[in-house]
């Protein structure tokens, strides 16, 4: 996918006449970035994360100022000395399906998501004990202290620590849940679901917000203002756009960044960036596998990157980007320069053939998930995809879409059955600022996010900040943590912006941090 094409063919498509306009002030059309491909909480996508905070709902959630208030509980309690927490359920809530929430319902939630997520792996292996006594209280009893407990239920990042019917979280983490009953301001209409092309939500008559103030980011009173929302699907960028200007759609994600400036400048049009910590391009190895299971191929490929040709592709010429981010987000309390040289995008072709060559690279097969259907990962993947062509690497690039991708990246099967060595993303500022709930520094070998890296140093240094509440110490650790991730390399950070979002101008409550739909309405 070529963005000057795309630029070209939008601008005329621009001067299309509009064929339908959006529909009433009860319902809310909206295009996602990628096509909601998977549906389950348990997937790492931040299409699938967008859906999830519109279905479900959480124990503690987070307010502006990063605290875990609770949600879904009326209070909890903790005792002996920080190792029993009981949690109790507020007596209104129910699911989709019209059962009543039961403590049972969340205990086995918690644990199906503590299976994938790197907070939850954490708060999992400090948990003796996870029980449901009666049918209000979940209760926690604990190996050792674990003070970060509600953020771990807290955390808004991939992936959520939402509350589904105990049938339900039965089902495998690994497996995938086709049923969708949760407890959020908007209930999934699987029945008018169109793979590929629509996804339908409906305000949930009963849904109980929080009594504890209005909005605050994720916490407070989540309040859907739309009958209905629409999920419309629309791959082509000049497309998407077009259809915001013409009035066919109220809500584009994700335009195209070269578009951005014209949305700017028409006055029915908003365009403002809501994920406020922005995003984090990567590129992801596969450590099961030769070539990326050997860590001296893997830092000779981290000094061929220059994050300028990797943000320039995605944000072209008239927009910041940041060509200097390492492993945690940038301008984050936890951020620093240690092993910075080594990304500073200086080393030369030859000097990097000369590495890989005395890394012991054999020319082995390297296949490159490269998705099409999402300009900013297409436009990373093109320019990792060439890169390592440049530096020697024998480079077989798969081109797909995102929710192909999505499901690839999860196989753990070599290449000859349909295995992968290397796949483009981007992860949020929100969840790279701090080792709890940053996926891709984990190194748990099978337990880790896709590529499944061991890290036996990593892991440690962040088994030690999860346990020291001294900011010093934390700070110190991180910068430990860069250091060190800098030698095993889970993956290659390629810079960081800002994605601006677009939307009529009649719609008002836009909240900040995160896209989200409670709190949206039109103004009248």
């Amino acid at each position: 996918m070529r963005r000057r094409t795309l630029l070209a063919t939008g601008l005329a498509a621009m001067a299309r006449p509009a064929l339908v306009r959006a529909a009433s002030v009860s319902t809310l059309k909206f295009v996602p970035y990628a096509d909601l491909a998977l549906l389950d909480p348990a997937v790492s996508a931040f299409v699938t994360r967008n859906h999830v905070m519109m279905v479900y709902d959480t124990l503690f959630a987070m307010d502006e100022a990063g605290v875990a208030q609770p949600q879904m509980l009326a209070g909890h309690s903790v005792e002996e000395d920080g190792l029993t927490w009981t949690l109790t359920l507020r007596p209104d809530l129910r699911f989709h399906d019209g059962t009543p929430v039961l403590a049972r319902d969340a205990v086995a939630s918690l644990q199906r998501w503590q299976v994938v997520d790197a907070f939850g792996q954490a708060l999992a292996a400090a948990t003796h004990e996870l029980s449901a006594p009666s049918d209000t209280e979940i209760v926690f009893r604990l190996k050792r202290r674990f003070d970060l407990l509600p953020q771990a239920l807290a955390h808004p990042t991939n992936l959520i620590a939402v509350i589904m019917p105990e049938r339900l979280a039965k089902t495998p983490a690994t497996a995938r849940l086709t049923e969708i009953v949760g407890t959020g301001p908007y209930r999934f209409l699987a029945n008018e679901r169109v793979p590929g092309a629509r996804n339908v939500y409906a305000r949930f008559d009963g849904y109980v917000p929080s009594p504890r103030g209005p909005a605050s980011f994720r916490a407070g009173a989540q309040l859907a203002h739309f009958d209905r929302v629409e999920w419309i699907t629309m791959p082509d960028p000049a497309t998407q756009v077009a259809a915001l200007m013409n009035g066919e759609v109220d809500w584009v994600e994700q335009p195209l960044m070269d578009l951005v400036a014209s949305l700017r400048a028409n006055r029915a049009v908003k365009a403002e960036v809501l994920e406020t910590k922005g995003l984090i391009g990567f590129l992801r190895f596969n450590q099961l596998f030769p070539p990326f299971d050997n860590p001296k191929i893997r830092q000779a490929v981290l000094r061929a990157v220059n994050q300028r040709e990797f943000m320039g592709a995605v944000v072209g010429d008239n927009a910041a980007y940041d060509a200097h981010c390492g492993f945690f987000t940038t301008g984050s309390p936890l951020a620093s320069d240690a092993g910075m040289e080594a990304l500073s995008g200086t080393a030369t072709v030859a000097e990097v053939k000369g590495a890989l060559a005395e890394a012991g690279y054999n020319n082995e097969r390297v296949v490159f998930v490269a998705p099409t259907d999402v300009p900013r990962i297409n436009a990373i993947a093109e320019v990792g995809a060439d890169m390592l062509r440049k530096i020697g690497m024998n480079v077989d690039e798969v081109s797909t879409d995102w929710g192909t991708a999505v499901q690839r990246t999860t196989s753990r099967q070599p290449l000859d059955k349909g295995g992968w060595s290397v796949f483009t993303a981007f992860t949020g500022g929100i969840e790279s600022s701090a080792p709890s709930t940053h996926q891709l520094l984990r190194g748990n070998g099978p337990n880790a996010y896709n590529g499944w890296p061991e890290a036996p140093k990593l892991e440690a240094m962040r088994d030690a900040w999860l346990e020291t509440a001294d900011p010093a110490r934390q700070k110190a650790l991180a910068r430990d943590m860069q250091a060190q991730a800098m030698l095993d390399v889970p993956y290659l950070p390629v810079g960081s912006y800002f994605q601006p979002s677009a939307y009529k101008a009649d719609l008002t409550g836009m909240q900040k941090g995160l896209i989200q739909f409670t709190g949206v309405r039109r103004a009248t």
